[in-house]
């Protein structure tokens, strides 16, 4: 199943690694499904989206569960009725204004009254993540001083990290600086003890690598050099993708695009610390936008659409190659969608990376059709009904297209005839559970499903739209909505199949 913990339940405005996360993980269980898919657990920046994050390494904040440092002791249970959240959305920017203060006020308490044996484990895990967690901790001291603006618009000594700027900033923000790195042991040990649950199940967990870091990261303040960005730190080159499915001037993702040439100088070492921390967060990693490492599309840092842009040559397969030759082989599922060329497929046959089959794509006139049929998968596939940049599958086949895609009144309805057709339909009533179905009886290594889709969700539920700015990321689940009865239906369907 893919569902983000943001998406979770819960009284505190935003999923998080709590109580309802086990629950989920209980559900899980009980339907038999072995595989849970999140998206990046890092901590969100523009337009609250999981792939825009002040750290390609952190975790989020507003993911840990204030209960269980309740439980702990670092947390007063009255703190916990400060806010007020209605059920079924996210609330980010309320959440961060409602549990920073806790998790500041959390971390005082920790300086001032843990014993040495409790603060063992903290200095040791500071020592551990010291590579990375020393510059966040400063980068987002730096944002909180200035107002949360981003990093190109701080004052000059500490938007060129001048030294004496850092070491003033280190005295005069400790405490900051201290409640950051708190907040970091705090959610990397949440997380641990949530994976350490799905393991105990027989759950894996499979994360997602984006291909880019955000512009407004400790990653790129730190290393500058590494990424197309003029001496002032303005994007000179930007990432996205051409006119698509979703969007007819394409996506501008704002992201700066690296410098490659630099990057292989020192053997892509910020992606082996990039790989290495997410396979110690993850059983299994999809790698997001994986043709952009054989070719990229960059667009003038000027522009606000992605129309004008060319297409510049990756690292191709060096990079994976250094990769495994540190690592060892890579469990990753590459991201193949989009204009894919057979310079990209080759390289992910040459590393055995499986890739992925959208069945929403199945239908209609996106190049790879055929091949997301599911008679023509092959047994290493990852088959979805839809990703978080899908529609709901509801949402699907119900939409007139004009508001989410380029498709025609006439593509819509080749589409579903076709689709009707291949699944022996004679109507779109439950059609879901018939994609749920289809994918759990086809060869594919992997059937996953986003919770919206088990739950037969619309438009409404949808989590992400690529062409859209706001108002993504926010859909959440309602209190006993995954049932007994839905977890007893997976479960058949596991057993029907030889899934289990």
């Amino acid at each position: 199943m893919l569902l983000h913990p943001t998406s979770l339940p819960g009284g505190h405005g935003v999923g998080d690694l709590g109580p309802e996360a086990f629950r989920f993980v209980d559900f899980l269980a009980a339907a038999r499904q072995g595989l849970w898919q999140v998206l990046p657990l890092g901590p969100t920046g523009f337009g609250d989206s999981p792939y825009q994050c002040f750290s390609a390494f952190a975790g989020n904040p507003a993911l840990i569960s204030l209960e269980s440092l309740a439980d702990e002791g670092w947390v007063d249970r009255a703190w916990l009725s400060r806010g007020s959240f209605p059920e079924g959305v996210a609330r980010y920017e309320a959440v961060q204004s409602f549990k920073v203060p806790i998790l500041r006020e959390a971390a005082i308490r920790f300086e001032t009254s843990s014993s040495a044996s409790e603060r063992m484990p903290f200095e040791a895990f500071c020592e551990e993540h010291k590579r990375w967690l020393d510059d966040f901790a400063l980068f987002m001291a730096a944002k909180r001083l200035h107002g949360m603006q981003a990093w190109g618009d701080w004052d000059p000594a500490l938007r060129d990290r001048k030294p004496a700027a850092l070491a003033r900033l280190r005295s005069h923000e400790a405490q900051t600086i201290f409640s950051v790195k708190f907040a970091q042991w705090t959610f990397f040990k949440q997380w641990t003890r949530l994976r350490a649950a799905c393991a105990a199940r027989g759950i894996r967990v499979m994360g997602d690598l984006p291909i880019y870091a955000a512009w407004d990261s400790s990653d790129v303040w730190v290393a500058r050099e590494q990424w197309e960005l003029d001496p002032q730190g303005r994007v000179l080159l930007q990432a996205g993708v051409p006119p698509d499915y979703f969007s007819r001037t394409g996506q501008l993702w704002g992201n700066p695009i690296y410098r490659w040439e630099v990057m292989e100088c020192d053997g892509y070492q910020w992606w082996i610390d990039r790989f290495r921390a997410s396979f110690e967060l993850f059983d299994l990693v999809r790698l997001d936008h994986f043709r952009g490492f054989q070719a990229y599309w960059a667009v003038a840092g000027t522009h606000d659409t992605a129309q004008f842009g060319e297409w510049r040559e990756g690292p191709g397969a060096r990079i994976f190659q250094r990769l495994e030759d540190v690592l060892g082989p890579l469990p990753v599922v590459a991201e193949n969608l989009g204009v894919i060329t057979p310079e990209v497929d080759a390289i992910r046959s040459k590393f055995g990376y499986p890739g992925m089959a959208i069945l929403q794509f199945a239908f209609g006139k996106d190049p790879q059709a055929q091949e997301f049929r599911p008679h023509n998968y092959t047994p290493g596939v990852a088959a979805y009904t839809g990703t978080h940049d899908n529609d709901t599958t509801i949402g699907w086949w119900h939409s007139d297209g004009r508001s989410d895609s380029t498709r025609s009144p006439e593509d819509l309805e080749e589409e579903r005839r076709l689709a009707l057709n291949y699944l022996g339909l004679q109507d779109g009533a439950g059609i879901h559970w018939h994609f749920i179905r289809t994918l759990m009886a086809s060869v594919a290594a992997l059937a996953v499903v986003p919770a919206q889709d088990l739950l037969g969700l619309g438009s409404e539920a949808r989590m992400n739209m690529p062409s859209r700015l706001g108002g993504n990321w926010v859909w959440r689940l309602r209190s006993g909505q995954l049932t007994a009865e839905l977890a007893a239906r997976l479960a058949a369907m596991v057993e029907l199949y030889g899934r289990g």
